[in-house]
């Protein structure tokens, strides 16, 4: 190639290049510069946080760590929000509010991993990965403002405690979360998966993940010896008859497109072999998507367990008591354009080939309740991979067993899982300032 010719071609090219819609141009510049140099720093504060969890309500600790952080960074800070949770704002001029939610509670496991940074309380462990999402936090936190002259508006970052009992994000609103503070735009969260390779998100838009019912239901008799039955309303019967008929709520009154479960997972009652009890007690989850099932498999529930108490000859003073434990979650719904619109820059940030659509799941998340408040408010919470690569072929090969969410073994890989989760977030945070700038 002759050297005009050459210099033609270059500026040829360079012109197609600055002459691209801005869709196709990078949002932001400066993100995995920012990652890169920071990586260090945020595997330590994982390990810290791994070292030191805290069961739900209990995150004194946890929170002032997230709060001195926050301020390190430039951000206005709040404690005590709904229990120990923490708000952080950051105003950059007129533009759209961006939420960015993390909850910070650990569960009652011990932990059986053999990392070196194993947890140090005993029989308390982050087996959900919550120190994962407050670390993407963290570094999200940072990246954005290290790069305030690419955006405006206010961002408001939330430390929500008590997620695994139901009850963080519902106290945090009552406590005037979206009145206290700046009413979001915007809200995103993200949450590992124990089944996607590091290095990768996966999204679904749409309903994504269900709504969770915990029910105990104390099933009552008339005891007496096991040698006279005939004088007894045994429970244990009553129970057994119970359970078997919750099952056909299923198959027989929800369509089989709907996704829906009724899991009894403990069934407690008796002291003795000889002797019928009084009472028996069993705990079930109900889950689904759809408010409307939601609603019918409740009542369904307690109409099978009033109809056999009664087809067993109990009054109905005797007939089986329900309630609720803990708190119930409502289905989480992610806005489809919002979610659409975050997949892009996901795409753009990692590659199409680290980006992934997934389907619907029937665990649930209390970052539902942030799209519930009226006027509803664009949510979009999406997953993040975790695990080793070689692990996950192996897996999909049969020649392991990949360790669950909630398990003592579960543990993420560090790296790339909490650059990529910062990568994405801080993308999609700084995309939604950015495009509301660009559309006024």
């Amino acid at each position: 190639m002759t050297p005009h010719i050459d210099i033609y071609f270059r500026c040829l090219v360079t012109a197609m290049i600055f002459c691209l819609p801005a869709a196709a141009q990078p949002q932001s510049s400066g993100i995995a510069e920012i990652v890169h140099a920071e990586t260090p720093e945020l595997i330590a504060l994982y390990q810290q946080l791994h070292q030191h969890p805290e069961l739900s309500e209990q995150e004194k600790e946890t929170s002032r760590v997230l709060a001195d952080e926050l301020r390190a960074l430039g951000f206005d800070v709040t404690e005590r929000v709904g229990g120990y949770g923490v708000v952080g704002m950051m105003k950059n001029g007129g533009g759209p509010v961006v939420l960015v939610r993390t909850d910070m509670d650990a569960l009652p496991i011990t932990e059986l991993t053999e990392v070196p940074y194993i947890s140090n309380v005993p029989g308390v462990m982050h087996a959900c990965g919550h120190d994962v999402h407050m670390t993407v936090w963290k570094g999200t936190a940072s990246v954005v403002s290290k790069l305030r002259d690419q955006w405006r508006g206010t961002v408001v970052f939330v430390a929500q405690p008590a997620e695994e009992n139901g009850v963080g994000a519902k106290s945090m609103l009552a406590d005037g979360l979206f009145t206290r503070f700046p009413r979001p735009d915007y809200a995103l969260a993200l949450h590992v998966s124990s089944v996607l390779p590091a290095g990768t998100v996966g999204y679904h838009a749409g309903m994504f993940l269900a709504s969770i019912d915990n029910l105990t239901i104390t099933v009552k008799g008339r005891g007496g010896h096991g040698a006279a039955p005939q004088q007894t309303i045994d429970p244990i019967v009553l129970t057994s008859k119970i359970v078997l008929s919750l099952q056909s709520i299923i198959s027989r009154e929800i369509a089989p497109t709907e996704p829906a479960v009724i899991s009894v997972g403990s069934i407690h009652g008796g002291s003795r072999s000889n002797i019928i009890p009084s009472e028996v007690e069993i705990s079930l989850t109900v889950r689904t998507f759809e408010d409307h099932i939601r609603e019918h498999l409740l009542r369904a529930i307690k109409r099978v367990a009033d109809g056999e108490a009664h087809a067993a000859g109990l009054t109905p003073e005797e007939y089986p008591h329900i309630k609720h434990e803990g708190e119930s979650f409502p289905s989480m719904y992610n806005d489809p354009k919002l979610t659409e619109q975050m997949a892009a820059v996901f795409r753009q940030t990692l590659g199409e080939q680290h980006v992934r659509e997934l389907s619907r799941e029937l665990v649930g998340e209390d970052f539902a309740r942030y799209g519930r408040e009226q006027p509803p408010i664009p949510t979009m919470i999406y997953s993040l991979g975790t695990v080793h690569p070689d692990h996950v072929t192996a897996a999909a090969a049969g020649q392991m067993t990949l360790p669950p969410l909630h398990g003592s073994l579960y543990v993420p890989v560090p790296d790339p899982s909490i650059p990529t989760g910062v990568k994405t977030m801080s993308a999609a945070v700084l995309s939604l300032l950015q495009q509301k700038l660009e559309d006024h």
